[in-house]
């Protein structure tokens, strides 16, 4: 199916990244991006989306444009529905957003509900054209803020949010039921996330404090104590790896060095990582340098958290 998705503004690369998780992208434009996906309900896993549709028709960004197409469509609303106009930032329209509304709703045949609608037909004005689509799911982007780490159990201090974590899960494109590894796990971010998307997981941490909170954190998360340039797992093993790696000498390491620690934890990530598989890792530098004899980098993203802090994500096969 043909859908389109209205993306989160944060970071449009990573956002249209993501969306490769569930399908091929087609197009993209400004704040959306179109994808042809086997199964929809597949993108309800996305975490840098708001809302997927099915894509219904595309024309100029003209009112008279989408009055046009609505005719050719000719839409028969079997249970009540609402309409709805999204201007994306420049983009803008000859018409106000009510006129357009009630243009949209006058063209379709069916009954109109404003206050309980069981459809609702969007369309979505970006570079000068307009995108229409009957929204199939829209994501609950305010159930992360529930996860927020300062409410766990066990909290430590510059952590990964939830969204982040999830969209990290998300550009290895694990599936449910296959076996992910976060080799640095922390308190227990990325394990909580696989953990909700029926993804099976190991988690793996040096620091015997660190393990132990993410024990308290997720009681029933399978965790190892363990040097993750030695660690105890078979060669090929995982369907997935993603991980955030330590960023700072305060952290609890075995290796000499950070440089070290990074250089030897991919030479294990590679061994324990099945062939054609992916490992999405995270730092506070660019270590693509350290990556390249050993991977093929699919993907290399930058996220600003803070003035002092850029995150650098780098998507290995």
């Amino acid at each position: 199916m043909r859908l389109l998705f209205e993306l989160s503004g944060e970071n449009p690369a990573l956002a249209v990244a993501e969306v490769g998780c569930v399908g091929t992208v087609t197009r993209i434009g400004t704040g959306i991006a179109i994808a042809e996906v086997a199964d929809p309900e597949t993108t309800t896993r996305l975490s840098q989306t708001h809302v997927i549709l099915e894509l219904m028709g595309e024309c100029d960004g003209t009112s008279a444009a989408l009055a046009e197409l609505l005719v050719q469509i000719d839409i028969t609303a079997d249970r009540p529905f609402a309409c709805r106009i999204r201007r994306i930032h420049p983009a803008t329209v000859d018409a106000s957003q009510t006129k357009l509304e009630c243009m949209m709703g006058g063209s379709i045949r069916g009954k109109v509900s404003l206050t309980c609608p069981e459809v609702e037909y969007r369309a979505l004005f970006t570079d000068n054209h307009c995108f229409l689509g009957r929204v199939l799911y829209t994501i609950d982007r305010g159930s992360y803020a529930y996860r927020n780490p300062q409410c766990r159990v066990f909290f430590h201090p510059g952590v990964m949010m939830p969204l982040m974590a999830r969209t990290i899960v998300n550009l290895t494109h694990v599936r449910p039921g296959e076996l992910l590894c976060d080799p640095f796990c922390g308190t227990g971010g990325i394990l909580l996330e696989t953990e909700l998307m029926g993804v099976r997981s190991v988690g793996n941490d040096y620091d015997p404090k660190m393990l132990a909170g993410c024990r308290r954190n997720l009681p029933d998360a399978a965790c190892v104590r363990a040097d993750v340039a030695r660690m105890p797992y078979s060669d090929g093993c995982f369907d997935a790896i993603a991980t955030d790696f330590p960023y700072g000498q305060s952290t609890t390491i075995r290796a000499a060095s950070l440089n070290t620690l990074y250089a030897e934890s991919l030479a294990e990530i590679r061994r324990v990582l099945k062939r054609g598989r992916r490992a999405v890792v995270v730092t506070h530098c660019d270590i693509r340098y350290l990556a390249e004899s050993l991977f093929e980098i699919s993907g290399y993203y930058e996220q600003r958290v803070h003035k002092s802090l850029t995150r650098r994500i780098l998507v290995l096969c």
